[in-house]
């Protein structure tokens, strides 16, 4: 007897790794730099090169790039900038090391600047980082079996979700923004921030469209050193190559934006009013497609015994793919910044998990929103200053009768966030936070393994009875009946002339043993 069977990719997740640390550095200002007067923000990207698993631990390697915008200790003070780099290597305990493939799944980072004196600083950045691990695994089902005799198979209808493609790969954005006609032509840039927004995947046939907007801000001098900025979003569509993809597949996305630059270029009068912006977007993605199928419950045979191995497997059901968005408005009183804010130039934000809830209704998140916002000033010889804090927030994942065997890939980043003056005293946060959930429900099945063939036990079948009457019991069915005493479902069907295989509780049936005649 053959065993067709059919195999089903899962993407197993194992439980995340938490890791913290801190760099402590002190900075000397470069002899080409002039004198710190006063620090007004700094900021700071992390960028991992190398992560391998060194027997129990995992060697996380990098560094650190940092930005400090300062007021100069002239006599004419004026913005400028220092940058650097501060190498770091973390060594982080895993919990039973497996097969699993390790990658950066969240990083949060705060960054502080304190002056020691005029050419030397002091800098602290405090690192958090959340590591996800999965691993492809491959798990087969039963569809058929394939026999020299006549067998009686138990069918059951399934739609199983099946892993279909993973792919990791980059897409590079590159743009430009012309400088409106009301700002002056560019000779310095002092800051630039890139970040991403409103990003969005839909897969087609052997493509994926990538569609989403950059945030960019940008501060600069002019060719009159004169300090100016400039904000503006920039959206960006492109596709990529993906064999295989058919529209409408689900997925599940973990995305990342790095490297990003922004540089002066010439515009067609040969003046420095265009900005370059690239950026690369690392893209992990899971493709996923449910499969229905038929699968092989159970199996008997009238002429010999069949005796099935059965094992228990896992599988997975679709739930929901859900991109749920949380609408953030807080009025912050800040009586620290009295008639000291002109403007806000700029604002991030960074979301901070505080813990996670699977209720019947869905996922319940509590966590925190960190804050940072740099301002205009009515001084001149301080025009900039720099104010962060947190923001804590509430937000429920709806998804009604969740069941406790559930399965959520999450990812989650701030899609919009604008900060605005209230009053002397206060700012408005409006920000959009994303979460995209992914959820399965765990199936368990009992999956034929093989199937033993004996003999039939002749002297025993001459025992039996040729015809039996039988209630039927709880949980009961045609299926088990007809195997118990050797028939067919389609003989006690004619027998009592049933018009379906449907029997309930309390039903009497005659039931004849399989090629015995009562006429």
């Amino acid at each position: 007897m053959e065993i067709v069977k059919r195999a089903i990719r899962l993407m197993h997740e194992g439980k995340c790794i938490y890791d913290q640390f801190q760099l402590d550095e002190d900075y000397n200002v470069p002899d080409a730099k002039e004198d710190v007067g006063n620090v007004i923000e700094g900021t700071v990207c992390v960028k991992t090169e190398d992560m391998k698993l060194v027997e129990n631990y995992l060697k996380i390697s990098g560094k650190a790039l940092f930005k400090i915008l300062y007021m100069t200790a002239s006599l004419d003070p004026q913005p400028a900038v220092l940058e650097g780099k501060l190498p770091f290597e973390e060594m982080v305990y895993v919990e039973q090391p497996g097969e699993e493939e390790y990658f950066l799944k969240n990083l949060r980072t705060e960054f502080s600047v304190s002056m020691v004196h005029s050419r030397k600083l002091s800098l602290h950045q405090l690192t958090e980082l959340e590591i996800g691990r999965t691993q492809m695994i491959s798990e087969e089902v039963t569809e058929d079996v394939e026999s020299e005799h006549a067998v009686y198979k138990k069918m059951k209808k399934f739609r199983l979700l099946g892993l279909s493609d993973t792919k990791k790969d980059t897409y590079r954005i590159k743009e430009e923004i012309t400088l409106p006609g009301t700002k002056e032509s560019i000779s310095q840039i002092l800051l630039s921030e890139v970040s991403g927004r409103k990003l969005e995947l839909r897969p087609g046939t052997d493509e994926v469209t990538v569609r989403g907007e950059l945030q960019v801000f940008c501060l600069y001098l002019s060719e009159e050193s004169k300090a100016d900025w400039v904000s503006q979003v920039i959206p960006y569509e492109g596709k990529l190559l993906c064999n295989g993809l058919t529209e409408g597949m689900f997925y599940s996305v973990e995305h990342t934006l790095e490297d990003t630059l922004v540089d002066i270029r010439m515009d067609e009068d040969g003046e420095m009013r265009i900005l370059g912006i690239e950026g690369t977007l690392l893209l992990r993605m899971n493709f996923y497609e449910e499969q229905e199928m038929e699968l092989l419950e159970d199996i008997y045979s009238l002429q010999e015994q069949c005796i099935p191995e059965k094992q228990e497997t896992v599988f997975e059901e679709l739930l929901m793919q859900n991109q749920s968005r949380y609408k953030l408005t807080e009025r912050l009183s800040l009586p620290e910044l009295k008639d000291d804010v002109l403007q806000v130039l700029c604002s991030r934000g960074e979301i901070q998990i505080e813990h996670t809830e699977y209720r019947e209704e869905g996922i319940q998140i509590e966590g925190i929103l960190h804050l940072n916002f740099l301002y205009l000033r009515g001084d001149d010889a301080r025009p900039y200053g720099s104010w962060q804090g947190m923001i804590p927030f509430q937000h429920l994942i709806e998804c009604s009768n969740l069941p406790e065997n559930v399965r959520c890939t999450m990812s989650h980043h701030v899609d919009q966030i604008q900060v605005s003056m209230a009053g002397s005293e206060a700012v408005e946060v409006r920000a959009i936070l994303a979460f995209d959930a992914f959820l399965r429900r765990e199936v368990e099945l009992q999956t034929i393994v093989s199937v033993m063939e004996k003999p039939l036990d002749l002297e025993q079948m001459d025992k039996r009875p040729g015809i039996v009457g039988h209630i039927v019991q709880e949980k009961e069915d045609l299926w088990e009946l007809a195997k118990q005493y050797m028939t067919t479902v389609e003989g006690i069907m004619n027998v009592n002339e049933l018009e379906n295989e449907n029997v309930k509780i309390g039903d009497k049936l005659l039931i004849f043993k399989e090629n015995m005649s009562i006429l």
